[in-house]
């Protein structure tokens, strides 16, 4: 199993819910006249987060979220995607690189493609999901994988 770090980050009090995923976009122009804007601003924009924890149920005023922001623990979230069969293996670490297929259909372009994942990034396989052994789809066998950045 792979350790993940919490960070501690303020989100939108009416988003906070234990389990609850979410993609960081990065900062507002509203954010540059807040005081906590580097506790809100310390994730990693366009990488997909998941809350594990409510740290307090004290809430800040927020010039974006109109019920304010409190305090919680985030982790990356696990991504799935596809890969090469050959290249799955449960705890590998990898360099992120989409199979290369003739044809992705509209359905599976977001395991070829998922959100909060970009081509070149290191993670580690979790888990595999999935075999995926249609050649209308790649020559190559494929496997649905969970990844961990």
């Amino acid at each position: 199993m792979v350790e993940v770090d919490t960070i501690i980050t303020l989100i939108g009090a009416r988003l906070a819910k234990e389990g609850m995923e979410f993609i960081f976009e990065g900062e507002s122009n509203e954010c540059n006249k807040c005081k906590l804007k580097n506790t809100c601003l310390n994730l990693e924009k366009g990488r997909r987060y998941k809350v594990v924890k409510i740290k307090t149920p004290s809430v800040h005023e927020c010039f974006l979220h109109d019920g304010g922001v409190i305090a919680v623990e985030v982790v990356k979230s696990p991504i799935i995607a596809v890969l090469d069969s050959r290249k799955a293996i449960i705890g590998a670490k990898i360099s992120y690189e989409p199979p290369k297929c003739k044809e992705i259909p509209d359905d599976m372009y977001d395991l070829f493609f998922p959100e909060g994942l970009q081509k070149g990034d290191k993670c580690t396989i979790t888990n595999i999901l999935e075999n995926i052994e249609d050649e209308s789809i790649c020559e190559s066998p494929l496997k649905k994988v969970e990844l961990q950045l």
